[in-house]
């Protein structure tokens, strides 16, 4: 390669790697504005409607946002709902991807058509509400998990992964005299890993951010989710909703720091499972993504 080519070739690499890292500056700078915003004092926040680094370090919003024991107990509630919602999702789609996947089962072409038809149309809010209201479900948790308890769409990928493994693993198994559970459990879900990781993001991520069906099925307040409560402390800001003894009655954040304040607290805890799951995560949607 002659060093003219060399050349060109470099600065075309750096013109890409440059323009990629000024894509991600642009992706990050909301999250930086967000959370300085939120540590920002009230004074400096309502003379600068932008801020990038908090020039005085301030934590009112968050004693504003803490000082009654409802946004413990909606974490709490968040928390449970995620973790048993997923936990549902899981079981489930995992039990009706694995026999979907196997060429002997009969009716497979019908019920995934069935399962594909439930992508392109459903009943709708109404049907749906009244559905959740006749099976006794208004105002308990299980009316954020059951509803939703297969995704269509994660149960085909899942069950493209699973058409993916070999069938001598299966046989084998068989011939030592292991059932279907037991193929399941000691073979299929140990070598599923890395989708089943990523199908558990997706399904943990979407009960972390429930907020519409909190607000069709959840009318106590006692068992609202933390994105529900969040919505109410930023529309009643103004008015004032802590704790006297935990905040000076006179004070008030502004309604933008409050609102910063909020995005932190409903955002960094879920951000913080990605690291955790993020090595699975293209594996497992890719591999499961190849076959039809």
């Amino acid at each position: 390669m002659s060093g003219g080519k060399f050349w060109a070739n470099r600065a075309i690499d750096m013109g890409i790697y440059g323009a990629l890292a000024a894509f991600a500056l642009l992706t990050f700078l909301p999250f930086l504005y967000v959370i300085s915003a939120s540590f920002t004092a009230s004074e400096v926040l309502l003379q600068k409607s932008f801020v990038l680094f908090p020039t005085r370090f301030s934590l009112d919003a968050y004693r504003y946002i803490f000082s009654t024991e409802t946004m413990l107990r909606s974490l709490a509630v968040t928390v449970f709902v995620t973790a048993a919602g997923t936990f549902v999702n899981l079981v489930m789609t995992v039990l009706m991807a694995y026999p979907l996947a196997r060429h002997y089962l009969r009716g497979r072409t019908v019920i995934m058509r069935l399962i594909v038809f439930t992508m392109l149309f459903n009943g709708g809010m109404i049907p749906t509400y009244l559905v959740v209201k006749s099976l006794g479900l208004l105002n308990t948790y299980w009316a954020l998990i059951l509803p939703g308890a297969i995704s269509p769409f994660n149960l085909i990928v899942l069950k493209n992964f699973f058409q993916q493994l070999p069938d001598g693993l299966e046989e084998s198994a068989k011939i030592d005299g292991c059932n279907d559970l037991g193929i399941l459990i000691r073979i299929v879900i140990p070598l599923s890993m890395p989708a089943i990781a990523t199908f558990s993001l997706f399904y943990a991520v979407g009960h972390w951010n429930t907020f519409f069906n909190a607000l069709l099925y959840i009318n106590d307040h006692t068992k609202w989710p933390i994105q529900v409560l969040l919505r109410q402390i930023v529309i009643l800001s103004e008015g004032g909703i802590g704790d006297s003894g935990a905040i000076d009655a006179n004070f008030v954040p502004p309604a933008q720091t409050v609102k910063m304040a909020s995005i932190v607290v409903a955002t960094v805890p879920i951000l913080l499972v990605y690291p955790l799951l993020q090595k699975h995560f293209a594996k497992g949607v890719l591999l499961g993504s190849v076959k039809g």
